[in-house]
C-alpha cells in the first residue's frame, strides 16, 4: 500500500504500473497482481487508506483541541486541511490525475470528514455555544469542498484568509486582538 501511494504521488495514477509498485517493494509484478487484483482495486485501496488517514487526523485534532479556544481550533484545522490537500509526495493524499478518481476521492473524503465532525466537534461546540447556521451538515460539506478548491487553485492563499472564511461561514466570533 505504501509503495502504491508513493508511486501515485510521484507518477500519478495513470503513470503508475504494477511493475513500478513491484519494483519499489522488491517483489514480482505477479505477486502484486495476486494480492491486489487490478489497478482499479489498487486505486480504491489507496483512496480508502488516504481517507482513513484524513479522518484519523481530524479525530486527533479534535481530541487535542482545547474546549473554548475556537480561534486556535480554526487555525489548527486550516493547517490540517492544507496538509491533506497538497499532494506533493509528502502529503498523505496521493496525486490522483484521473479526474473521475480525483473527484471520487474528494467527495468521499469530504463526506468522511464531515461525518467525523458531526460525531465529535459539532456536538462539542453545540454543548457550549449556540450554532448560528441552518443546515449544519450541508454548510460543512460546502465549506470543506470550497476550502479544498481554493487551496488547490490558489495555493498561496494565506492561512489567515482561510481561517476568516471558516469563521464567517460558520458564523463564529472573530478573535479579539491580544492586549499589549
Amino acid at each position: 500500500m505504501r509503495a502504491a501511494r508513493e508511486e501515485f504521488a510521484a507518477r500519478g495514477v495513470r503513470g503508475t504500473t504494477f511493475q513500478h509498485v513491484a519494483d519499489r517493494v522488491g517483489v514480482t509484478r505477479g505477486l502484486v497482481y495476486h494480492y491486489v487484483g487490478d489497478m482499479d482495486a489498487l486505486v480504491e485501496l489507496v483512496v480508502d487508506a488516504s481517507i482513513a488517514d484524513f479522518v484519523a487526523d481530524v479525530r486527533r485534532w479534535d481530541a487535542a483541541r482545547r474546549p473554548g479556544d475556537i480561534d486556535g481550533a480554526v487555525v489548527e484545522c486550516v493547517a490540517l486541511l492544507r496538509r491533506h490537500v497538497h499532494a506533493d509526495g509528502t502529503a498523505p493524499s496521493p496525486r490522483l490525475d484521473d479526474v473521475a478518481t480525483s473527484l471520487q476521492f474528494l467527495d468521499r473524503a469530504v463526506e468522511a470528514v464531515v461525518d467525523t465532525l458531526e460525531q465529535t466537534t459539532i456536538p462539542a461546540y453545540a454543548a457550549r455555544h449556540t450554532i448560528e447556521i441552518a443546515h449544519v451538515r450541508e454548510t460543512f460539506v460546502v465549506l470543506v469542498h470550497g476550502l479544498v478548491a481554493l487551496v488547490r487553485s490558489q495555493p498561496d492563499t494565506p492561512d489567515d484568509v482561510l481561517a476568516t472564511i471558516v469563521r464567517q461561514t460558520l458564523r463564529l466570533a472573530t478573535p479579539t486582538p491580544a492586549a499589549d
